[in-house]
């Protein structure tokens, strides 16, 4: 009994890291995207990074998965569509029609919409209490920091719906690894495969956009760097990690992590960049790690009874 609490321990530290990781190199990722939007368009970006990363875990596991069901393949499918495609894509179409501090609003409920989708497809993850509490005290705090004490919040109707649709999109991605995460599949070899089934899907979308291949743009050294740091480091390594997240601490609690982005942003922001930290920001920030923890506290039976191998 000692030795198999000791190992649900142990794996909830891993999960814990690994999704503080992932989360401080997410949270940096706009630097490199802002400087990229110079010579790339959104979906360029979107779709070199990918691929960037595909190629990456094709060297690292070049082993090909033989999957056992078409059931199964389609668990793949639906989460290329959604964590490779669609969230990205949707996300940076958003930031056409409407102001980035408002999808940065809307994008951060992501936790809530997975914790619904959770609660409903998922054994052993339910809602409770205190989540809900922890994720309107988060959101409160992710508003102060958007709003940055200016407390005007303008609409734009469609930017804000597809802000709003963006964050559900990554909520079905997340059940849908944890679902892959149950299967005796390479976590390498898994994420790859996701990446492959997103960049194929993303195709109609070159072609109805503006897309170019151009590759002479990769000539420019500060393009290059951020692509990789974009491709090896947010893309190829992070996927791997935040699915290996997801499977060991659950939907709910690895997606609790998505709070801490705004935070790690306007860090990285005024270091990076020299923006100025107000008090705003700073209450914003404290309210959104509170809250967050407060969060990432909830269920702990129930994650102890979800991560073990005989239930469900």
């Amino acid at each position: 009994m000692t030795s198999h609490l000791s190992h649900q321990n142990t794996k909830a530290s891993t999960g814990h890291l690994l999704a503080l990781f992932t989360i401080l190199i997410w949270g940096t990722t706009f630097v490199s995207t802002k400087v990229l939007l110079i010579d790339f368009t959104p979906v360029e970006i979107l779709f070199f990074r990918f691929l960037i990363g595909y190629l990456v875990l094709l060297l690292i596991y070049p082993r090909s998965l033989r999957i056992a069901s078409f059931r199964e393949e389609w668990l793949f499918i639906g989460a290329g569509l959604c964590g490779v495609m669609l969230y990205f894509l949707i996300e940076n179409v958003a930031l056409v029609y409407t102001t980035a501090s408002n999808v940065g609003v809307i994008v951060s409920i992501a936790p809530f919409f997975t914790a619904v989708l959770a609660h409903f497809f998922l054994d052993g993850e339910k809602l409770t209490r205190r989540f809900l509490i922890g994720f309107g005290i988060a959101l409160s705090g992710i508003i102060l920091i958007a709003l940055n004490g200016s407390f005007v919040l303008q609409l734009n109707p469609v930017g804000d719906l597809l802000a709003f649709i963006a964050p559900a999109v990554w909520a079905i991605y997340s059940v849908l690894m944890r679902k892959i995460g149950e299967l005796p599949y390479h976590t390498i070899g898994a994420t790859r495969k996701v990446f492959f089934y997103g960049l194929v899907l993303m195709l109609p979308a070159l072609f109805l956009s503006d897309f170019h291949l151009d590759l002479g743009r990769f000539k420019n050294l500060t393009n290059l760097s951020n692509f990789l740091y974009l491709g090896l480091g947010a893309s190829a390594l992070c996927f791997v990690t935040w699915n290996r997240t997801v499977n060991l601490l659950g939907a709910i609690k690895a997606s609790v992590y998505i709070y801490l982005v705004p935070v790690i942003t306007v860090v990285s922001s005024a270091l990076i960049l020299r923006e100025q930290i107000t008090w705003v920001i700073l209450l914003g920030a404290f309210l959104t790690l509170f809250g967050s923890y407060i969060s990432e506290r909830t269920g702990n039976k129930l994650n102890n009874k979800n991560t073990n191998p005989r239930s469900g």
